[in-house]
């Protein structure tokens, strides 16, 4: 299969704040911080929402799967976790590593499977899934610029 490239667009949020809207094909998701990190707590925050994407895409991969490997999975659940050291991106201790330092994932899966099957499945669920992969084994990252005037500035 060729490579396929995914996109989003981030702007700043109708509310204002800290609030950004990212937006990809036809969907749109909010992003806030909470009220202690100078937030109006309107939503999941960033990193938050990293946890949530991970969970979902290892439960994607568990349910789009499961067949394959004779999994009868009845229902699952996935607790995802990340311990971040917040000193480290606020300035307020150099020392600290700035994003997570440690992230853990917990599946809850009712499914008519042995143990050793289930423990094969979620190692699968391990190797494939493309936004673990991507936090493990992280890409090439590029950044680019592009200053724009605002409409105020420009004169008629």
């Amino acid at each position: 299969m060729p490579i396929t490239e995914f996109s989003s667009i981030v702007t700043s949020g109708e509310q204002g704040g800290l609030q950004m809207q990212c937006a990809s094909r036809q969907f749109q998701l909010l992003l806030d911080e909470p009220t202690s990190l100078g937030g109006k707590d309107s939503a999941m925050n960033p990193v938050e929402a990293l946890l949530g994407t991970l969970g979902a895409c290892k439960g994607i991969v568990a349910k789009s799967v499961a067949r394959m490997h004779r999994i009868k999975l009845n229902d699952i659940r996935i607790e995802v976790k990340g311990e971040l050291d917040t000193d480290g991106f606020t300035g307020k201790n150099k020392q600290a590593k700035i994003g997570f330092s440690k992230i853990t994932t917990h599946f809850f899966i009712q499914a008519d499977n042995s143990e050793e099957e289930i423990a094969a499945f979620i190692a699968f669920i391990e190797r494939t899934c493309p936004v673990f992969d991507t936090i493990k084994n992280p890409p090439i990252c590029e950044t680019s610029y592009s200053l724009e005037k605002s409409t105020e500035d420009i004169a008629i």
